[in-house]
Formats: structure tokens, C-alpha cells, sequence
């Protein structure tokens, strides 16, 4: 059978021909990349020549191209349009890239060429790039067991394939147990409070379900309005109990025991290469460099979090109290924090939403873009999709030269995960002097347009879309020699300052006036709604804190002690949560066997990095204030040592490039109102 994922794809720009491409097609196209990638290793490993940076460590970069393209192609597809066919290949074939990831780390000859080639660095004249590359090599190789003897090695890939097959089962679970999930109403009153726009995507809901009346679901657009504007406190606890119970139900989609097996396997394979846990093990390759520096870093923000925290949650439980309700739960926390807002504020997210359809924000973003980084996008149908929803843009400069191709993906269905995240579908690099384009993807889970209305996003969703468009900059902006250090390819704690630096400009009068406009008048935002905006932006800053702390506490806590005697997962998370907790504990209720960024994504014991990268960011953007949000100057050097740089060199460096002083978290306490 021809296989369109083995053969050139002849398409504009060389994208991804997803029209062609059938489930049927992956795994045969995985067991040939394999070995075709294998082939790359073995002219590597059987070349008589002298071991040279070229021959051995570039060509190492440069391997296994039809099985980087296959492995992106098809995991993306698995978080955003998965199929019942494409989890079981994906259980099918994830071993067999484990295997194959262990055959080539701990390959004896491979890693006698690259330690030759590491001994003798400093007289091979390289440029700071080949030199990060080298180093990242000679590391991988040396962090994943190639000084082994063989028995640990066996241990080691039966650790690997057992891990990867575990992260899948739980992500699996955790997709089912959000769909299977509805709250079927068909008596209206039992829906006083919410907005006219939930009501009417949930009555859209119910049409696409073939039923009367109102479907919510736990998927956040549908989820978030519900527990935030419901009078109906019995209905938001339901709600959020379902929510909070993901995976943790006496049910065949528990994670308890998938969760206890991962952290402990983590542990044992920390063990094995010589680390007294999996987060000294990660952190060696961080900013922090060590699990001590997160929790001192984590309990630091805890100290000036808390009070304000304290404060925040009284006022929530005076307005509970005026409700009568006594003891405030969890449930009650987004309808009163909505409820404060609106009292100390007069900002009604409702009243905001007109003037941020989804298709005005896009061109916000694009046209901020612009300003920063003089690029321009233009929407094509030239470009096959894997949805229907999917657009796609081909980015260029000011001056048409092609950067890179932008896929977008913003509303939920049934195959996909909840959340927000930039991918891609091709990096960049550069090769026979060819500077190959990345393409770049951001998915979303925001607010549909229904028969009546056009997506009309929460200044949340507004926020979110800013944070993966910052990742997707990263990602577009590229401009390194080697895929391996290209874009996001930096230190976890690193990644999210594009991100969450981006996020800043929805704040800024200069910027929203370049597309908040109201739907139907195109009227811009009153003035008087930017200011509620700006002043509400630090509004329960304290209770914020503390939420993202405790969950960079409970993850340290599963990564960064021995977890070999834990076996109640709801004792153990109350027990790391104890010094964050405000609301009453809920029985039925456990983070962790739904807590996908640590057991399923890239951030076991990087959790912390959102904290972490907000103190960047909030040092970067007092520039951009200083400056000028459009300074020119100032964002052709976040462009040029920070978005184009990826890990070409270490994070520190290239911020003191950019910022020309080291961080402190002074900008970030200030601007959360947590320090005067």
C-alpha cells in the first residue's frame, strides 16, 4: 500500500497532507522511520572515519527526519482529534519508539564517538551553538545510561516502555472520563444567572446531542461560565465534584494506581542513573538546577502569597455569608470571586465578551505581532487540515520573505483534549545553507459560535490566546542551525517567558484598542472598561498565587522524595497541599490522577516554571514599559536573543543579553499587588 507519510510530501509548503493520511497508515509508517532511522545511526556508528563534529554530532541532529515527522504528525493528532484506532496504535507504538530511543542512548559505539569528540571540545575551534550541541549529546547520552553496565541497561528500557505506555493509559482516561460526563437540564429555572451566551451554547449543545433543553459539560467553556454564574449551588456542586473526580472513580478509567506506578518508576529510573530522585534528576537540566532551589523558590512566594490570600478568601466568605452560607466550598469560589469582581470593580465579564469576538482577537494578536516583530499573516485554504474547524496562515515579513505556517485550532469536540497548547508539525533548521521553515500549531478549547452569535471570548480565553501565541512566536521566530536547539528546544523553566510575557499586552490601552470592538456597533472598548480591566488584573492575586503554588508543591512532592511507600494518592496530595489550603476538602475529589502536565505532559517536576518564568516576565515587560510597548528596539532584542536564539545557549545568558541585568521577583510582587 503506498503510504502518503513515507513518501515527499508534494504539497504547498511541504505541509502535512492530512486529507490523504488514514489511521491504517501510521503504524506501518512508524515501523519504517524506525528503520530508517536506525539505518542513520548505523552509517553514524560503521564509518571508518575519524570521529569529527560533523560526521558524529551533526549528523546525529540531522537523523531520523521521516520519524520526527510521523512522531509529530500522529501525537499531535492523538491530543486534538484522537480516535478510539488512534489510541490503541498509540499504546501500540509507543514502546516501540521507547525501544528505539534506548537503542540509540545506549549504543556503546555511538557514545565512544561522541565522548572522543567531548573530550576534545575545546580544540575543535566550534561556535557557541555547536558547542551547546555537543554538550547536549555527550549529557543525553551519559543521563540516559550509556555508563550502565548491561543488566541496569535491560532494567532501564523495561522502566522506559512501561512509562510511556503508563502516560498514554492515563491521558486516555482522562479524555474518557471528560466525556462521559453531562448535566442535562430541561427546566430553565433550575439555570438562573447564567449569561444568555452559556445558555445558548448549551442549548447548541443539546441540539448537536439530539435532546431538549441544556447540556453543560466539563469542557472549560462550557465548565468555567457554569461554576462562575449559577445560582443553583446543588447544580455548581455537582458540577465541580464531576470535574474534580476525573479519574479518581471506582470505575475502569481510575488513574490511583497509574499514578502511583509512574511517580515510583520515575523514582527507580532517577535511582538507576545515579540521582537520589526523578526532580534531581530533571533539574540538573533547569534554570533551578536542583529540587532545593524550587522549594525555597516555591515556599519565598508562599511567605508573601499567603496573607494576601487570607484576606482575599475572608472577602469571599463575608459575601458567602450574606447568602447565607456558612462555610464556603469549592464550588462557591468562582460565583463569589465573580460576584467581588463585580462589586469592587463593576466588571462584568458578560459586559466584556462583545467586544472580544475570537476573529477580532486573532487579528489583535496578529496586528501586535506586526508592530513587535514585523510580521504579517495571511489566511490560505491552500494548506490541508486534520478538521474542519482548523484554519491555517502562511507568515511572512514585512519584506515577503516566508517565516513559517500557523495552523489554528480553537474550539472543543469530542476528540480532544481540554486545555490550551502550541505544537508543531515541523521544526526549523538549517541546512546546506537552506533555512527549512517550522510549522507551528496552537489548539484551544474556547467559547463555539452558536446559530445566534459568533465566538465571543472571557477576557480569560483572551488572555490564553495571547499566552500560546507567545509560545507560537517561539516556535515561528526560529532561527538556529540545528532542530534539536530550535524554538521552544530550551530549559522547561525558560519556555513559558514568551508565553507569559505575550500575555502582557492585553492589559495595555495601546493594545486593546487594536481589536476589542464591539461585535455588532464596532464600537472600541470604552476607556472606562480598559481601567476596570488594568485595575482588576492583580484582583485575588493572592489566592492565584497560592493555587499555582500548591500545584508546584504537590508536584515536588511526588518527584522530589522517595514515593515507594505511598499508597493512599488522596492522603498523600492533602497531606502536600496543607500549607496552600483555603476551601474544606472534598472526599470525592483528587488533582493528581487527572494532573495531565505532570503524569502525561512535559512538566513532572517543572511545574514550578510558570511561577518561575513570571518573574522574567514581569522584569521583561518593566522594559517594554520603560520603553514603550512597541519600542522597536526593545522587542528586536527579545527577538533576537530570546525568540530566535531557542537553546542555542543558556537561558541566563541570553536574558542578560536581552535585559542586560539579572531578574529579581521585585517586578513580579509589584505587579501582583503583593508588595507595595
Amino acid at each position: 500500500m503506498s503510504n502518503p507519510l513515507l513518501q515527499n510530501f508534494n504539497t504547498p509548503y511541504g505541509a502535512a497532507p492530512f486529507s490523504k493520511i488514514k489511521s491504517k497508515h501510521f503504524k506501518p509508517a512508524f515501523i519504517e522511520a524506525i528503520k530508517l532511522a536506525k539505518a542513520d545511526i548505523d552509517k553514524i556508528v560503521n564509518n571508518k572515519e575519524i570521529p569529527t563534529f560533523e560526521n558524529t554530532i551533526e549528523a546525529l541532529d540531522f537523523s531520523g527526519e521521516v520519524l520526527d515527522r510521523v512522531s509529530s504528525i500522529f501525537f499531535n493528532l492523538n491530543s486534538a482529534e484522537t480516535t478510539d484506532e488512534i489510541q490503541k496504535i498509540a499504546q501500540e507504538v509507543s514502546p516501540l519508539l521507547s525501544e528505539f530511543s534506548n537503542d540509540v542512548r545506549l549504543n556503546k559505539q555511538l557514545f565512544k564517538k561522541v565522548q572522543l569528540i567531548f573530550d576534545i571540545k575545546n580544540e575543535l575551534n566550534l561556535t557557541k551553538e555547536q558547542e551547546t550541541l555537543l554538550t547536549n549529546n555527550y549529557k543525553s547520552f551519559v543521563r540516559n545510561g550509556a555508563n550502565l553496565n548491561e543488566k541496569q541497561k535491560v532494567e532501564l528500557r523495561k522502566i522506559d516502555t512501561e512509562l510511556s505506555k503508563l502516560k498514554l493509559k492515563f491521558g486516555e482516561n482522562v479524555l474518557a472520563e471528560t466525556n462521559a460526563f453531562e448535566l442535562h437540564i430541561t427546566n430553565k429555572e433550575e439555570l438562573k444567572g447564567l449569561p444568555e451566551s452559556a445558555l445558548e451554547a448549551a442549548e447548541f449543545t443539546a441540539k448537536q446531542k439530539k435532546k431538549k433543553g441544556w447540556i453543560f459539560t466539563l469542557d472549560y467553556p462550557s465548565y468555567i461560565p457554569f461554576l462562575t454564574y449559577a445560582k443553583n449551588r446543588e447544580l455548581r456542586k455537582k458540577m465541580a465534584v464531576a470535574f474534580g473526580s476525573k479519574a479518581f472513580q471506582n470505575n475502569k478509567y481510575n488513574n490511583e494506581d497509574i499514578v502511583l506506578n509512574i511517580a515510583k518508576l520515575r523514582h527507580k529510573r532517577a535511582n538507576l542513573l545515579g540521582y537520589k530522585t526523578h526532580a534531581h534528576f530533571v533539574l540538573e537540566e533547569r534554570m533551578a538546577e536542583n529540587p532545593q532551589t524550587v522549594i525555597n523558590f516555591l515556599d519565598d512566594l508562599l511567605v508573601k502569597a499567603k496573607p494576601a490570600a487570607e484576606k482575599e478568601f475572608q472577602q469571599l466568605k463575608n459575601l458567602a455569608q450574606k447568602d447565607g452560607i456558612e462555610q464556603i466550598q469549592k464550588w462557591d469560589s468562582a460565583y463569589y470571586s465573580e460576584k467581588l469582581k463585580q462589586e469592587l470593580f463593576d466588571l462584568d465579564q458578560e459586559k466584556l465578551k462583545p467586544y472580544f469576538k475570537l476573529e477580532h482577537v486573532i487579528n489583535g494578536v496578529f496586528e501586535i505581532s506586526n508592530k513587535l516583530y514585523d510580521l504579517i499573516f495571511e489566511e490560505i485554504n491552500s494548506v490541508d487540515i486534520y478538521h474542519k474547524d482548523v484554519k491555517t496562515y502562511k507568515v511572512t515579513d514585512t519584506t515577503g520573505k516566508y517565516i513559517a505556517i500557523l495552523y489554528a485550532d480553537f474550539f472543543p469536540r469530542e476528540g480532544k483534549r481540554n486545555g490550551a497548547w502550541m505544537t508543531s508539525f515541523k521544526g526549523q533548521w538549517i541546512k546546506n545553507n537552506e533555512n527549512s521553515r517550522p510549522h507551528i500549531s496552537i489548539v484551544c478549547n474556547f467559547t463555539k459560535p452558536t446559530e445566534k452569535k459568533p465566538s465571543l471570548l472571557s477576557f480569560n480565553e483572551v488572555t490564553t490566546l495571547f499566552h500560546e501565541f507567545g509560545h507560537a512566536l517561539h516556535g515561528m521566530l526560529a532561527n538556529t542551525t540545528y532542530k534539536s536547539l530550535s524554538g521552544t528546544n530550551v530549559y522547561w523553566d525558560f519556555v513559558e517567558l514568551p508565553s507569559q510575557l505575550f500575555e502582557n499586552w492585553c492589559y495595555e490601552k495601546e493594545a486593546l484598542n487594536l481589536f476589542a470592538k464591539h461585535f455588532e456597533t464596532g464600537e472600541i472598548i470604552p476607556m472606562d472598561f480598559i481601567e476596570k480591566i488594568k485595575k482588576s488584573s492583580n484582583f485575588l492575586e493572592g489566592i492565584q498565587t497560592l493555587r499555582q503554588l500548591s500545584f508546584g508543591i504537590l508536584d515536588m512532592a511526588w518527584h522530589a522524595k522517595d514515593p515507594s511507600k505511598i499508597t493512599d494518592i488522596k492522603n498523600y496530595e492533602s497531606l502536600a497541599f496543607k500549607n496552600t489550603q483555603l476551601y474544606p476538602e472534598v472526599e470525592e475529589n483528587c488533582m493528581s490522577t487527572s494532573f495531565s502536565h505532570i503524569f502525561q505532559g512535559g512538566y513532572s517536576s517543572g511545574y514550578y516554571s510558570y511561577k518561575w518564568a513570571e518573574v522574567l516576565d514581569a522584569d521583561a515587560f518593566a522594559l517594554f514599559r520603560k520603553k514603550g510597548i512597541f519600542d522597536k528596539k526593545t522587542s528586536l532584542k527579545f527577538k533576537t536573543y530570546i525568540l530566535e536564539k531557542g537553546g542555542t545557549e543558556k537561558p541566563m545568558e541570553l536574558y542578560l543579553k536581552f535585559r542586560g541585568k539579572k531578574p529579581t521577583n521585585e517586578a513580579l510582587l509589584k505587579r501582583a499587588g503583593l508588595v507595595k
